[in-house]
């Protein structure tokens, strides 16, 4: 709100210095323009513009073209200097208090913008195969994606969350090869389960999982898994009727299991797409017609190759090999033109880092089905290491891991996602699941959630009457209740005035600066929204809270003046409503107690 006061003012000044000639060829300002900052040295003031970009325009020093600007800025509530080819700009007491004043009218709609005007999105993330149980990985891109979801909505834009179920290929067929190995296992028979190289042990998945899945198999299933066996007396090399058999069975218990556990991590999805079905649905053969209808599709050896060269791959890629069967390339082309045919603006996904390279393959396809190569748009995301102990612990065999599952048992949902979140997801993330346990400062998620539950708490004691411990008589309450309802539904700016009248200056400037945070809340939402970023809303927490314990400790709230107490009550709400608000978009609880 104050921000948007100095972006106005700058904005009106520099078209108005323009229209007088004073910029030499520069015709008009743009938003873009216009980058609002904090002053290095508080001094100076609680905002700053650099306008030396204008002067290669004015043929003029930065320090003589700030000041022209600033002689034409409206300065009302706000205090301007200028230092070089910086404005500088101190607010006054009166833009607090309205700013205040609207927080709390607007209560946990605070922050709501309209950035994204209604654009269509479709938000793809964790797609995990279902050969498996989640690993750390996929809580990064769930945490990270459906915390994006919701800010994203915050801001305006209409979003459909997705799950890519990679159910078909050869990964699905190991896989049921891999139960019917443990199912025999599990009905007696000493077959040894291939782990070495020369075993074909690549073509198996080794993990405990599935010796979970084989006994609920033969629990609901033995003698028809007897019959398999008599039939198929080659444990090794099964029949493709067992190994569908196997495959459904197994991927079926995954899949469940996996939206199960993202449903506990706070992660749902609109939509969980089957490859299966697409391949099913002849929308794979309509892709590569499509193609070449282009022209973006040749033959060489048998095979058809796509010109992904012509829009910028280092090479071009088969599509149908020469045995007449699909890559993998091809499945997600025709996936992609899914999407776009079902009417979306922007397509988002999240990716691990290892893709990089797929990235403009699945551009130039959509390029080259005719549609415009930027409404795609990859997040790439790094590792995640576990710090226990102080060291670095694996992540490889099921005995020595931490599966998503191990990992929320270990350290709680909100502490996951908040930490998940807590970092760019193109930056490895260090998880320190002992910090991630402790109640102290130094967590970073207790420390927001004690901010919240320290608000809460102040507001309780200031409307519930107490027991004085030495004479046991009841001491009334702060501000009865009704009376507090009614002080929120008829707070004006003058209501916070008491705030900038107290004598003691640490607690003026804390006021001030818990204000300026809580004022700067809907420009981290859009900074977050426009560069696909959630990790922002973490820092704006972290900072946020801070902020709110230091006025905590320099202010009394409560057996102060009545007026001064209101006002200091008031913004204590208005925290605890920016707080929650905040963290209901990543996904995470507000506690009213700890």
């Amino acid at each position: 709100m104050i921000r948007d006061k100095v972006f106005e003012k700058v904005f009106k000044a520099i078209n108005l210095a323009s229209e007088k000639g004073l910029l030499g060829d520069f015709k008009e300002v743009t938003p873009e323009n216009i980058a609002i900052e904090k002053p290095r040295n508080p001094e100076f003031g609680d905002f700053a513009v650099n306008v030396s970009f204008l002067a290669r325009y004015a043929k003029k020093s930065p320090a003589q073209i700030a000041q022209e600007i600033a002689d034409l800025v409206e300065a009302e509530g706000f205090e301007l200097t200028v230092v070089n080819g910086f404005i500088n700009f101190k607010t006054d007491m009166t833009n607090l208090s309205a700013t205040l004043e609207y927080i709390l009218r607007t209560g946990l709609d605070f922050g709501r913008n309209e950035l994204g005007k209604g654009q269509k999105v479709l938000l793809e993330y964790v797609s995990a195969n279902p050969t498996g149980p989640l690993h750390i990985g996929h809580g990064r891109w769930a945490a990270v994606g459906s915390a994006l979801a919701n800010i994203m909505k915050f801001s305006g834009y209409k979003v459909d969350q997705e799950f890519y179920i990679n159910d078909a290929g050869n990964q699905i067929n190991n896989l049921g090869k891999s139960l019917w190995v443990r199912v025999l296992n599990e009905l007696g028979n000493d077959v040894k389960f291939p782990d070495k190289e020369e075993d074909g042990s690549k073509n198996y998945y080794p993990g405990e999982y599935l010796i979970d899945a084989a006994k609920e198999y033969v629990k609901e299933n033995k003698s028809t898994a007897e019959e398999f066996f008599a039939k198929n007396p080659e444990p090794l090399n099964p029949s493709d009727e067992v190994v569908k058999i196997m495959s459904d069975f197994v991927k079926a218990m995954m899949l469940e299991q996996q939206k199960e556990l993202l449903k506990t991590f706070k992660t749902e999805f609109d939509c969980w797409y089957s490859e299966t079905a697409l391949h099913q649905s002849g929308k794979v053969e309509e892709a590569i017609e499509k193609l070449k209808a282009n022209d973006e599709i040749y033959e060489k050896d048998g095979a058809d190759w796509f010109k992904s060269t012509k829009y910028g791959d280092d090479q071009d890629r088969v599509i149908v090999k020469s045995d007449g069967s699909y890559t993998y390339l091809t499945a997600d082309v025709a996936y992609h033109y899914d999407k776009l045919q079902r009417g979306y603006d922007k397509l988002i996904n999240i990716w691990g880092a290892d893709h990089h390279g797929y990235v403009a393959r699945i551009r130039a396809s959509i390029q080259a089905l005719g549609y415009n190569p930027n409404s795609l748009e990859v997040l790439l995301g790094q590792l995640v290491n576990l710090i226990v102990g102080g060291e670095q612990t694996r992540m490889g065999k099921r005995k020595k891991m931490y599966t998503l599952e191990d990992l929320i048992e270990e350290v709680g949902i909100d502490a996951t996602r908040f930490w998940m979140i807590m970092r760019s997801i193109d930056t490895t993330l260090d998880f320190d699941i002992d910090l991630a346990k402790s109640c102290s400062d130094e967590n970073p998620v207790y420390y927001v959630q004690y901010a919240h539950a320290r608000a809460s708490s102040i507001i309780r004691n200031a409307v519930q009457p107490k027991v004085d411990t030495e004479t046991g008589e009841t001491i009334p309450e702060s501000i009865k209740l009704e009376d507090l309802v009614l002080l929120l539904n008829k707070a004006t700016p003058d209501t916070f005035s008491p705030l900038w009248n107290v004598e003691n200056e640490r607690e003026r400037e804390a006021a001030k600066q818990l204000t300026l945070k809580l004022d700067a809340f809907e420009d981290f939402v859009k900074l977050s929204a426009k560069t696909k970023a959630p990790y922002h809303i973490v820092r704006y927490l972290q900072e946020l809270a801070a902020d709110f314990h230091h006025f905590y400790t320099v202010s009394r709230v409560l057996n102060v003046e009545s007026d001064l107490m209101k006002s200091r009550l008031l913004v204590v709400m208005s925290v605890k409503n920016i707080l929650a608000t905040a963290l209901n978009l990543l996904g995470v609880n507000a506690p009213a107690s700890m």
